[in-house]
Formats: structure tokens, sequence, C-alpha cells
């Protein structure tokens, strides 16, 4: 994602402190640059080890000093917390959170181990309440805060093949509710992006076939590919000021598909 000159520039998020999980590739990945296009410093963990730096080192020559990234596995909680303090001592308290990781794998349920159900689990809903725990104080500190949970239009629709993540995405909007309760006199405001079928490197690679995007377009308004960018602009204006009024609230950008 390379953002142009027509992109909206957020005043409030310049020099905030933004940290993103699952920012290698993909949607993490357009939202790394996106914010740091904003002027934010950004600190991401990932996995993906060599993506992650690849991507570090493309943005450290476009905005030095302004970006970190950290390998991490999200289901190891101790090392995704040493992650968050590096961030922060490096780059400054974290203002936003974005709680972007997921692992959209496919499984039929009548075959699904106990460990690769609790696994999925880990990564897709358990990590976005251990990270938002561990970087909650430091906003609660600095008077307040954007958190920013992931979901997909799959936790409104069912599909089948998808049960551990399905469910860890409806998981994740109860969350959302659950926590904007919960930090709304610490004024940390929680929001959930609901993103369809987002034409990613990954999904065009394993299941966006033309078959499926041709059926996909069918039930779209809007008969264009979605991209990460249509999703990262709606992150940019939660994480706002803009914004500063939103909180416990789900938004849906997927072309008019629900």
């Amino acid at each position: 994602m390379s953002p142009t000159p027509e992109r909206t520039l957020y005043p409030s998020l310049k020099g905030q402190t933004v940290f993103i999980t699952g920012g290698a590739t993909g949607i993490g990945a357009c939202m790394v640059e996106a914010f740091l296009y904003q002027g934010c410093r950004v600190g991401f963990v990932d996995i993906a080890a060599t993506d992650g730096k690849q991507l570090c080192r493309e943005m450290e020559i476009k905005y030095p000093g302004a970006v970190i990234f950290i390998p991490c596995d999200v289901t190891d909680v101790p090392a995704l917390r040493d992650a968050i303090q590096t961030v922060e001592t490096e780059l400054g308290t974290i203002a936003v959170l974005i709680n972007n990781v997921a692992n959209d794998k496919r499984c039929d349920p009548r075959s699904l181990s106990d460990e690769s159900w609790h696994s999925s689990l880990a990564v897709n809903l358990d990590a976005a309440f251990f990270t938002t725990r561990a970087i909650a104080p430091g906003m609660t500190k600095r008077g307040g805060g954007s958190i920013i949970n992931f979901s997909s239009i799959n936790a409104v629709l069912g599909p089948a093949q998808m049960p551990s993540y399905v469910t860890a995405k409806a998981g994740l909007l109860g969350l959302t509710r659950a926590l904007a309760s919960d930090f709304a006199s610490d004024n940390i405001r929680v929001n959930a992006i609901i993103p369809g079928w987002v034409a990613t490197d990954k999904q065009l690679e394993k299941w966006l076939s033309p078959e499926k995007e041709a059926e996909w377009m069918d039930s779209v308004r809007l008969k264009r590919r979605l991209m990460p960018a249509d999703v990262a602009n709606m992150a940019l204006f939660l994480a706002s000021s803009d914004a500063s009024m939103i909180t416990g609230q789900q938004f849906v950008v997927d072309g008019g598909r629900l």
C-alpha cells in the first residue's frame, strides 16, 4: 500500500505511538504504512519474521526512526508483554492499539483437534484481550486512547469450515462492547471493524479464486475489489480525535455485503 497525497490527514494522530498485531503482511502491513504516513510512531509484531523485517526496512527508509518490528508469537503472552514494553520504551506510551492478528485457517469441526481449537482461539481472540490488558494502564496514565479490534463479516455470516475462527471473531465483538464499558471512565475508546473479503496477497493465493471472486461481486453493492487501504482508512478515522465520541461500536467495511 502506497498512500497517495489525496489521503486524509488527521492532525491528532501526528506524534502518537501505535501498536499493531499481525502487522507484517496484508491489512496489517497496510496499516503500518498508513499510520506512519500520518506522522505516527509505529511498533508492530508478527510471527512472520522475514516479512516483518522486510517491511520494517522499507518503512525505515521512508520514515526513519519511527518504526519498530518485533518478531513475536502473540499466543506467548510473556513475549507479547515484552514486545509492548520495548515499543513503549523506544517509541513512547501507546495511544492507539490495533488488534489485527488473525489466522483464518479452514477446518472441518468433525476432525478439529482440541489443540487446534484452543490454538485458534488463542490467536484470534485471546491475544486481543491480553494485548489490551497490557497496554491499557499506559493509556489511562496518558489520559486516554483508542483500541480497534478486527472482527470479520464471517462472524455474522458463519461460513462452513471455519468454526473456531467464526467463534473468535464473534467473541471480539462482545469483547469490544464489554471493554468499551470498562474503559470509558479512563477515556479509552474501544471499537471494532468488520471487514469483508479483502483482496490481500494471501487471500488471492489461497482462497479468493476468480470463481469465488465472481460470487463475491454478485453479493456486494459496490462492484470492485475491497482492498487493505479501504479498511485502513476506517482504522485511521477511529484512531483520530475526529472519532472522540465513538466507542463500543462496530463498523462494517465490505462494499455492501451485509
